[in-house]
């Protein structure tokens, strides 16, 4: 699995036109599931992202996690960071899980985060999704498991 995190002061998902979540401070989570993903595999990412600590302290220290400051965090699929980039001018997919493997991670990522206790809005699985976010830094990272 993938997760490509960004610190964000708000972010949002529109489908159609229409906004379907939105968050305040803290965690715009890019997933990304692949064939060989485990549950091992997932739970590990559930807690690399729950407690990576990317925001900062009274020192402007990035010590704490998103829990800490209280934050929320929106976590839209997102199978593109999956692909193969390596060779050629097109990516390939096939490191990419079945969209039924997808989804059932997809929520249970989702699921596991909340029952942290952290606030989680999401994106709508497999929908063409408008994302907008003001990335706070800008901080980003590439989280693997």
């Amino acid at each position: 699995m993938k997760a490509l995190i960004q610190r964000v002061s708000q972010a949002s998902v529109s489908v159609a036109g229409e906004q379907i979540s939105a968050i305040g401070p803290g965690m715009l989570v890019l997933l990304a599931v692949e064939a060989t993903d485990t549950p091992a595999s997932l739970s590990k990412l559930v807690h690399k992202v729950a407690h990576y600590r990317l925001f900062g302290d009274s020192n402007s220290k990035m010590n704490l996690n998103v829990q800490q400051i209280a934050g929320a965090v929106l976590v839209v699929s997102q199978f593109t960071l999956a692909a193969d980039t390596q060779n050629g001018l097109r990516p390939s997919f096939t490191p990419a899980a079945d969209p039924a493997m997808a989804e059932q991670y997809y929520l249970q990522f989702n699921q596991q985060l909340a029952g942290l206790g952290i606030m989680v809005q999401r994106g709508r699985f497999g929908a063409d999704m408008q994302v907008s976010l003001t990335n706070d830094g800008p901080v980003t990272f590439l989280l693997t498991s």
